[in-house]
């Protein structure tokens, strides 16, 4: 007999138990009611919050290898209320320096353009920081001048800062609404001599007692950098990564990003040709993948990942971090357990093969010099054998167009933009995944699979005891969970450069006013208003290019 408690019932119950009993019933059904409403409204806030979750009862293999269903929104960065050109005189020129690695300094570019705009300040084309460009191969970290086991290519260098690796007259035409651009502060003529203009530097504090804050509200802009750029004529901005903070309460500002990081910031034409060589090799042998596979020592050093590794490995991490990080107790189990270690390619390729890729998918590898060699790959290579990276798909000598070319980052990049599907294994920090999420959702809604790391921790260490049972349902019901490059609402700590819905995307049928397309003729109003300015003094523009904004109607 099966029993429900250690409680002795009475033979006899009198009327008032009963009635006791009774009550006690109602407050139980009312409290099971009361719940089944809230888990119903949930599940439905849930869903609505997360749109491309809603029909995801189960993973179609290809379904994922289509883009997300996009629910009725489409990219369009254009702007949707009153928009003026930059006005024919700016308050003075705007100089920044974009520290960091390639994706890093890429959203720097967004925010020195958002800043120019909110200062009515003239950019000066942005200077990308050489010390620090060339530690970043995918993703920041220090992989200058090594060989990849695997990937088998070396870094290559680029001289020419900003000019080197985009199309900058593509940059200035595309940005002609919003900012005036110029590759270098001009000379003036005072007193029939010819002055240059010295930018006020406002950034080391050996030189000037002001920094930029990290993640600076835009009232510093107005009021801080403003004053000092009206009173010198110029100002210097340097560091300028995370300088201006992500979440600002203006749409048009927001949109502002958008064009500038998916429209403006073009590679030169021989990295786009590379790239879409790449991709069209890939393509012709059907769908492929690609994945970022982040499982690098720098990053291992950082996320305190230790103990699978062996002791002279380990005394190479550990070094690493004491050299590079603030010093932090880090416990590899404690770390694991709540998904803050990398996946290991092993554990990519079990939550892979548990969805249902087999050893047919083509896969696309972004990454640097793996740590720890040949026995973390086997087990992948073993599961997924159809391993590309640019080197194999071109020709080592077809890499370089011209002496002052980098293919490693930005053709990675634009291959991953390009696959079927993306697949970062770690994605914070990592600025080459976020930027690939978010440029893939505005991309058309892209699938990407997004591994939860915390989710998965307890399945994988269960598989290591020997627990087996249920392995690849556990792996299905946490990707289940996940996004898979749909709309869906940005919660921190998702960055804006991760996640521009709904700011930088529309509705034809909109619910909502705000979420309305722009006028067809869009690109026609903007230009009219930009030649009344022209007409009126502004000077000379670059010609129009008429992909700028092309299919943001």
């Amino acid at each position: 007999m099966r029993r429900f408690g250690h409680h002795r019932q009475p033979k006899h119950q009198s009327g008032g138990g009963l009635r006791a009993v009774l009550g006690r019933v109602s407050v139980a059904v009312a409290a099971l009611l009361i719940c089944t409403v809230w888990l119903l409204f949930s599940s439905s806030s849930f869903n609505n919050r997360n749109p491309s979750l809603r029909y995801r009862s189960k993973i179609d293999l290809e379904e994922l290898w289509e883009p997300a269903d996009s629910n009725g929104w489409r990219p369009s960065s254009a702007p949707r209320s009153d928009w003026p050109p930059p006005p024919s005189e700016s308050n003075g020129y705007l100089r920044v320096r974009c520290n960091g690695g390639l994706n890093q300094q890429r959203t720097a570019i967004c925010n020195a353009v958002l800043a120019a705009r909110i200062m009515n300040a003239t950019l000066v084309l942005p200077e990308l920081d050489a010390n620090s460009f060339w530690h970043d191969s995918r993703n920041d970290s220090l992989l200058l001048g090594k060989f990849s086991y695997l990937l088998g290519y070396s870094i290559i260098y680029l001289e020419g800062g900003f000019q080197g690796i985009y199309d900058v007259e593509h940059f200035i035409a595309a940005l002609r609404f919003d900012v005036r651009i110029v590759e270098r502060i001009p000379e003036r003529l005072k007193n029939g001599k010819i002055k240059k203009i010295k930018a006020y530097q406002v950034g080391y504090l050996h030189l000037v007692p002001l920094r930029p804050p990290r993640d600076a509200p835009v009232s510093w802009y107005t009021t801080v950098a403003l004053e000092k750029m009206k009173e010198h004529g110029a100002i210097y901005l340097t560091p300028f990564s995370h300088r201006l903070e992500e979440e600002i309460d203006n749409p048009e500002y927001q949109r502002l990003r958008c064009r500038v990081n998916y429209h403006a910031l073009r590679f030169k034409p021989h990295i786009m040709k590379l790239s879409n060589s790449i991709v069209n090799k890939l393509r012709a042998q059907g769908h492929f993948m690609s994945i970022h596979l982040r499982f690098e020592m720098d990053m291992l050093a950082f996320a305190g990942c230790l103990d699978i590794f062996t002791p002279e490995e380990q005394r190479i991490l550990k070094k690493y971090r004491e050299e590079n990080f603030a010093a932090k107790k880090l416990v590899y189990e404690e770390r694991r357990a709540i998904g803050k270690c990398p996946l290991t390619p092993e554990e990519v390729g079990l939550v892979l093969h548990s969805l249902g890729f087999d050893n047919s998918t083509k896969i696309y590898l972004a990454a640097g010099e793996l740590f720890g060699g040949e026995r973390f790959m086997k087990p992948f290579r073993a599961l997924f054998p159809r391993l590309e990276n640019h080197s194999s798909v071109e020709p080592a000598e077809e890499l370089v167009e011209n002496s002052q070319g980098l293919v490693g980052s930005a053709v990675d990049y634009m291959v991953c933009l390009l696959s079927d599907i993306f697949m970062p294994t770690y994605d914070g920090p990592s600025n080459f995944a976020n930027n690939l999420l978010g440029h893939r959702l505005y991309y058309g809604f892209r699938t990407t699979l997004r591994p939860d790391r915390k989710a998965l921790a307890p399945i994988f260490i269960d598989r290591e005891k020997g627990r087996l049972a249920g392995f690849e349902e556990a792996i299905r019901r946490v990707m289940l969970n996940t996004n898979f490059g749909g709309p869906h609402k940005r919660i921190p700590p998702e960055s804006f450069y991760t996640n521009s819905w709904p700011e930088c995307f529309c509705q034809i049928s909109p619910k909502k006013p705000a979420d309305k397309c722009p006028p067809e003729n869009v690109l026609e109003i903007l230009n009219d208003r930009l030649e009344s300015e022209m007409g009126n003094g502004f000077g000379s523009t670059t010609t129009p290019n008429s992909t700028v904004l092309t299919g943001e109607k």
